[in-house]
């Protein structure tokens, strides 16, 4: 293809100990326990408002902090996010039985869910950053990434301001996409299948609104209904600008449809808000020293760093491994959130909020501590991390 060369000379205008790509779930939580363990965090954001699919992509279920059986497995930040999605109020699912104190059998017959307001989530995740100190920088992309043998020096961002530099310590690759984690040159890996179309939004009714889970979500197929299935054959990749771009318009296709189907059934049918991002949900990956997979429910590893659940079903206990974090090329670099190391059959249960956060805490602790991820005592972390109140063993429950 015909190329353009420029002649860049690029200002640093910033510096930071710990900079954190990407303000969704993962970006937060990593910000937020970077910020506690006393460093100069900035928080990228290429759109101005916090939270990802979880906000701006309208997915606004806190998906469950327990194993379906009546036990807790993921807490600290993970679970401290929880409360604050609701702080302001919630829409459904709330999980009486958790927050007033229900017996274990109560809570087995009642997920730790709940469907938060996108919106007040946002405002008080900035809130809460914004008191801890973290520097919050909307409306910026990361473009590019400066080596020193095999370290990330700077950041290379464009926003409204221009092209600049930031200087940094460590870097947390919270974008969903492990974005910076190929601009570095450390192995990824893509979600095989691509992602099904979704067109999720919210609507009011004559009485109230609601949320249309209109395409739904990765769903096997001996589970899927007539409501369930697919709105369309094509799936989605999710890392390129022109797929992106058409998904986006097929969504909104399919959102404009519905609203005239409805308002033949019902005319005070009408669309309140749509998603402002790509519901998109699994794509690039780090290639990380272990790969989390579905078998591992249960395994005990010596380098965890926190539990989830699977929100798909009740049972599975998976502990976090610090490996599936940090690659073998980038010293320091690591993940948070859906761009963990983790098989195909894995990633749908680890890119959803509890994981974010978990994995976003851990991330944000071990940024703190060290710039070469590998030589991090782990036994450190992981005293950081109990202190700050997570369960990192499935024999803590």
């Amino acid at each position: 293809m015909e190329r353009i060369t420029e002649n860049l000379s690029t200002p640093i205008t910033r510096e930071c100990d710990v900079l954190v790509a990407g303000g969704g779930v993962a970006g937060i939580a990593a910000a937020l326990a970077a910020a506690r363990q006393g460093s100069k965090v900035i928080l990228l954001e290429k759109q101005f408002m916090l939270g990802g699919l979880a906000t701006a992509g309208l997915v606004t279920i806190y998906l469950p902090l327990c194993d379906g059986k009546g036990h807790q497995v993921s807490f600290g930040i993970a679970e401290e996010l929880f409360h604050l999605s609701i702080k302001y109020g919630y829409e459904a699912k709330y999980p009486t039985a958790w927050l007033e104190g229900g017996s274990i059998e109560e809570k087995a017959k009642q997920r730790f869910e709940v469907r938060y307001n996108a919106q007040l989530f946002a405002l008080a995740a900035e809130r809460l950053l914004s008191e801890e100190g973290v520097t919050i920088l909307y409306g910026t992309s990361v473009c590019n990434v400066a080596m020193d043998h095999d370290k990330i020096s700077a950041v290379i961002v464009e926003n409204k301001s221009g092209r600049t530099a930031i200087k940094v310590h460590s870097v947390i690759d919270a974008t969903g996409d492990a974005d910076i984690c190929a601009m570095a040159g450390e192995e990824t890996a893509l979600f095989g299948p691509g992602n099904i179309l979704a067109a999720w939004h919210y609507y009011e009714h004559g009485r109230g609104y609601d949320l249309s889970m209109l395409g739904f979500s990765e769903i096997p197929e001996e589970d899927r209904t007539e409501d369930t299935k697919p709105l369309i054959a094509r799936r989605f990749q999710g890392i390129d600008g022109q797929e992106l771009s058409e998904m986006v318009q097929l969504s909104h296709g399919r959102i404009l449809e519905e609203v005239i189907k409805k308002q033949q059934e019902n005319p005070a049918y009408m669309p309140v808000t749509i998603a402002t991002i790509p519901q998109i949900r699994m794509t690039r990956r780090i290639v990380g020293r272990y790969t989390l997979d579905t078998a591992d429910d249960r395994k005990e590893f010596e380098d965890s760093i926190g539990m989830i659940g699977n929100w798909r079903k009740r049972g599975p206990v998976y502990e976090v491994p610090f490996r599936s974090l940090y690659g073998s090329k980038v010293k320091n670099l690591i993940t948070a959130g859906r761009n963990i190391s983790s098989t195909d059959a894995m990633w749908d249960v680890t890119r959803v909020i509890p994981v974010c956060a978990v994995t976003g805490e851990a991330a944000g602790v071990a940024a703190s501590l060290a710039d070469d991820f590998k030589a991090l005592d782990v036994a450190f972390l992981q005293q950081k991390l109990t202190d700050a109140g997570v369960r990192l063993f499935y024999d803590q429950l």
